[in-house]
């Protein structure tokens, strides 16, 4: 079955996918991700890099050291915290400490160098304070908060109120869950990750923005000349939307693997793990949200307004002969008027 032969039945609705109406299962599954987000969150944590935390980091090139021998050394120059020590590639060795000062920071470099028979300049240095790791995690936060507040006005005057605080509800579900995989995963955040982060969110509200046009274009007077109810109409938009959606995500994830599993996997490219985790866990989940949670939300949403509520009574008493409710001819004597 050809893809594009299905999103070709999909958009003129002779085949169905009843997303909205499963609701619940999608709920469901967004729930066990969070549990877990919430669980690595809270017994692992996230590892901070030392740009946030503050710390010190040797990089060192070697290609017969080893990673014991790096800690070791450390220990050995006096530094008794705690030491994490990764490799970099096929030839360099990076040791990270906590905030230290000058003369420790540079017996550390001088054990290092007569180690691994390296010179101390061809170290690589980098001292972060404390204070400065404090502003850098502050302005990131105040970043991410800025980013949102823009996005829901946007929204609210681009659509509708009830359309951004949809979006919203799955920008925030994808990050939850991007930070919760992280954190189970265990890789360390730098200031890529933040950046991977922010890349999400916009890629998020991009495919959720695609879903909603087609609602909005779908549901545009539904109440006065629509024969299927909001929840059908919304569902149909998702349907017609889903392809491009998947194909769109496809193509995105594609690069973004190869950095991850070939680039940082066989290559060892240490500084790229860090960005393509968060991009490719949260291009999945951006997709999913857009489909199949912030849909269905706002789809429950609008349900809730006595318009759509008389509406969506009339379409079904039509079809089944029954006769409406006394809401609903209330309502649609307001609307008569």
């Amino acid at each position: 079955m050809k893809l594009s032969g299905l999103g070709g039945r999909l958009y003129r609705g002779e085949t169905s996918i009843n997303i909205i109406a499963a609701r619940k299962k999608w709920y469901a599954l967004s729930g066990v991700f969070i549990i877990l987000s919430l669980f690595s969150l809270g017994v692992q944590g996230l590892h901070l890099g030392i740009e946030f935390k503050g710390g010190s980091s040797f990089t060192v090139t070697t290609t017969s050291g080893t990673l014991e021998q790096a800690r070791e050394t450390v220990s050995s120059a006096g530094y008794q915290g705690n030491t994490i020590a990764q490799t970099i590639g096929s030839d360099k060795i990076r040791i990270q400490t906590g905030v230290i000062d000058s003369a420790q920071s540079n017996a550390i470099q001088d054990a290092l160098a007569a180690k691994f028979g390296v010179t101390v300049e061809s170290i690589d240095t980098q001292n972060v304070g404390p204070s400065w790791g404090e502003e850098i995690s502050k302005k990131a936060l105040q970043g991410l908060i800025a980013f949102l507040i823009c996005i829901m006005i946007y929204l609210a005057l681009t659509f509708e109120p009830k359309m951004a605080i949809a979006a919203i509800v799955a920008v925030i579900h994808d990050v939850f869950i991007t930070v919760g995989i992280y954190a189970l995963v265990g890789f360390e955040v730098t200031p890529s990750t933040v950046i991977g982060f922010l890349t999400i969110l916009g890629y998020s509200l991009y495919d959720t923005v695609v879903v909603f046009d087609k609602v909005r274009e779908n549901t545009r007077a539904i109440t006065s000349t629509g024969k299927a109810t909001y929840a059908e109409a919304a569902n149909l938009a998702v349907n017609q939307t889903i392809v491009r959606s998947l194909n769109t995500s496809l193509i995105a994830l594609l690069p973004v693997a190869a950095i991850l599993f070939v680039g940082a996997g066989l290559l060892g490219a240490g500084t790229l793990k860090d960005l393509s985790l968060a991009l490719f866990i949260g291009l999945i989940a951006g997709t999913y949200s857009s489909i199949f949670i912030a849909s269905p939300i706002l789809a429950a949403l609008r349900e809730r307004e006595p318009a759509i509520k008389a509406h969506n009574q009339r379409v079904l008493a039509r079809r089944g002969g029954a006769s409406l409710s006394n809401e609903a001819k209330t309502e649609v004597k307001k609307q008569r008027k």
